[in-house]
């Protein structure tokens, strides 16, 4: 999908400046096209610019201009969140992201481009998201998880691991890892959300794994020799291959369909930095590549949540005091 040549000028220019001036990465910048696509599909729709009878997702955008996008009002914006959540299934999430991509292309087109003397969406509130506890393995499992690692590919394999765990990178950072972004200092440069790049240092069983993987890393008939992790068919290993490398040995240790994934080895990295290795909150944001350091403080809530519930599971939790009879 070609999202700049699919969308109408004036979202186009919207795209384009997100991604050059603001440095969103590609994904993020999909995502904005394909809400802002949603939505004016659902205006199209409830101005009765489209046949009744057209599917949704058959409707056009590409005729969307600044006087359809200038009869917008608030009402619109809280009618396409109850079409979200009534008609598509949008969980809160899903819905505060939607209302998020809302509220930046309408405040570019106002305070960026001047074309809105005034934000219609301007006070287009986010559905309330409750705050849950990142998902993550124990100390415990995370050597099992390790210990599981065999086959041709136990080098790679078990290197990958090792990087997640330890410094809890995302999948895509790990993918983009080249083969000469180890530093002789032993720090590793990562690219980020947005093309932001950051070094971690790794430890030495980061760098034991990456050297005993380098000895066995294929060099004849690799497509891409940057690379530094290479897959069977000799390309760089895609997020698709590494999100199945990791599923495998979760479900080899019994921790398969139960919500576990290579995002939550990144909230295990984190948590053991934080519980275990009493890494200050703001070192662990630069760590793990936060923009903001409320999105790292669900790490200081871990320590509460397990505290209450190491109370709650002393075998006496439930003991009542037995009620004396009146005539003892």
């Amino acid at each position: 999908m070609d999202i700049y040549s699919e969308s109408p000028e004036i979202i186009k220019g919207f795209l384009v400046y997100m991604s050059t001036v603001k440095g969103k990465s590609e994904n993020t910048v999909r995502e904005y096209y394909l809400d802002l696509r949603t939505f004016f599909r659902f205006i199209k729709r409830s101005r009765g610019l489209v046949k009744p009878d057209t599917e949704f997702t058959d409707i056009d955008i590409s005729d969307v201009d600044l006087d359809l996008i200038k009869t917008v009002t608030l009402d619109d914006g809280y009618n396409f969140m109850l079409f979200l959540q009534r008609e598509r299934n949008n969980n809160a999430s899903t819905r505060c992201r939607k209302a998020s991509s809302l509220s930046t292309f309408f405040k570019y087109l106002t305070n960026k481009k001047m074309l809105l003397a005034i934000d219609p969406l301007e006070g287009l509130e986010n559905p309330k998201v409750g705050k849950r506890l990142p998902k993550y393995l124990t100390l415990e499992q995370c050597y099992d998880l390790l210990n599981a690692v065999e086959g041709q590919f136990k080098e790679r394999d078990y290197c990958i691991l090792v990087l997640f765990l330890n410094c809890g990178m995302r999948l895509s950072e790990l993918c983009s890892i080249n083969y000469n972004s180890i530093s002789s200092d032993g720090t590793l440069r990562i690219v980020g959300k947005g093309n932001k790049e950051r070094s971690v240092y790794l430890n030495k069983a980061c760098l034991d794994a990456v050297n005993e993987y380098k000895k066995v890393r294929p060099v004849d008939g690799v497509r891409d020799k940057n690379a530094l992790f290479i897959s069977r068919q000799l390309n760089r290993m895609s997020p698709k291959t590494v999100q199945a490398l990791v599923n495998k040995y979760l479900e080899k240790i019994g921790l398969g369909g139960q919500g576990y994934s290579v995002h939550k080895l990144r909230h295990t990295a984190a948590t053991l930095m934080y519980q275990h290795g009493g890494v200050d909150i703001r070192i662990l944001k630069e760590i793990l590549g936060h923009e903001n350091l409320g999105t790292t403080e669900i790490y200081t809530h871990l320590s509460t949540e397990q505290m209450k519930q190491a109370v709650m599971s002393n075998p006496l939790s439930s003991v009542a005091q037995k009620k004396k009879n009146d005539h003892d």
